[in-house]
């Protein structure tokens, strides 16, 4: 029995001095792991939360802009994009050392499009509202705008102040600032993705008019343009357009930096009168 016993204690023992060994191997490399993780994310900043928004984009080589198509900012010809934003994205682009990429986004989604990461910025003649300044980082205002009414041209005479339009039925672009001049004034409205979907919706009959940046009207109404049989009067508001980044990007600066470097040098003043548009600032 005793010997039994014996044999059953020095098993125990064995198979003790066993796991011993065991932890004593493992722990060391799990230390080290630990240590090695933990000098890691000293050492390296994290690429989606620490890296400037600059470096984040020079890295990738590419400058994803969020459009929409507005004539005379951004709009397809021959297959590719034109305009002047589309013209000066490319060209400020180019000075941050990286290809600009445009794509299509739904308007009333810019805000989630920028923070996702899907774009780098918005750059479609966007007007610096309350909304976009409390959601993006902002450039300084670089186009003057208006907010418009169009509706068919042998009509205009008949509507010279706000107060005239009650009645009538509009179409606007959701998340626009039209949307919000008419909000403001307490008429209600159709929204629909775009601003040339809203002259759609006037040229076809089913809304009355529409309230459009006066830089599309001037490009797609009137004589020579697609819609020669629309004009626009009473303007809603004035504006200014803006360029949006991420909050707290330092992008915002080095594009302000650009942009009023093409204002001193004449780049930016030429391209206005290119699209007949009127500039925020003056050239020095």
């Amino acid at each position: 029995m005793k010997k039994i016993m014996a044999v059953i204690l020095s098993a125990l023992m064995l198979a003790t001095a066993v796991s011993l060994a065991s932890c004593a191997e493992k722990d060391p490399v799990e230390n080290g792991d630990q240590q090695g993780t933990q000098d890691n994310t000293d050492g390296q900043e994290n690429p989606d939360n620490s890296e400037s928004d600059l470096a984040y984009i020079q890295n990738k080589g590419t400058l994803v802009i969020g459009i929409t198509e507005y004539e005379p900012m951004n709009y397809m010809e021959n297959g590719e994009w034109t305009g002047f934003d589309t013209e000066l994205a490319v060209a400020v682009a180019k000075e941050l050392g990286v290809e600009a990429e445009f794509i299509e986004i739904d308007w009333d989604g810019k805000l989630m499009e920028l923070e996702s990461k899907a774009i780098d910025c918005v750059w479609n003649g966007m007007t610096l509202t309350d909304e976009v300044l409390n959601g993006m980082n902002c450039t300084d205002p670089y186009v003057v705008n208006a907010q418009v009414v169009v509706m068919d041209a042998d009509k205009l005479a008949d509507y010279e102040t706000a107060e005239d339009l009650d009645g009538l039925t509009f179409a606007v672009e959701s998340g626009s600032a039209g949307e919000a001049a008419l909000n403001d004034l307490g008429y209600e409205s159709t929204a629909v993705q775009t601003q040339a979907d809203a002259l759609m919706e006037v040229a076809s009959g089913s809304c009355d008019a529409c309230v459009i940046d006066i830089t599309m009207a001037d490009a797609m109404t009137g004589e020579g343009t697609s819609y020669e049989d629309l004009g626009y009067t009473i303007r809603l508001t004035e504006e200014f357009y803006g360029i949006g980044f991420r909050k707290d990007s330092d992008v915002t600066a080095k594009v302000n930096e650009i942009i009023n470097q093409f204002a001193s040098d004449g780049t930016l003043k030429a391209l206005a009168e290119k699209y007949e548009l009127t500039l925020a600032m003056p050239a020095e």
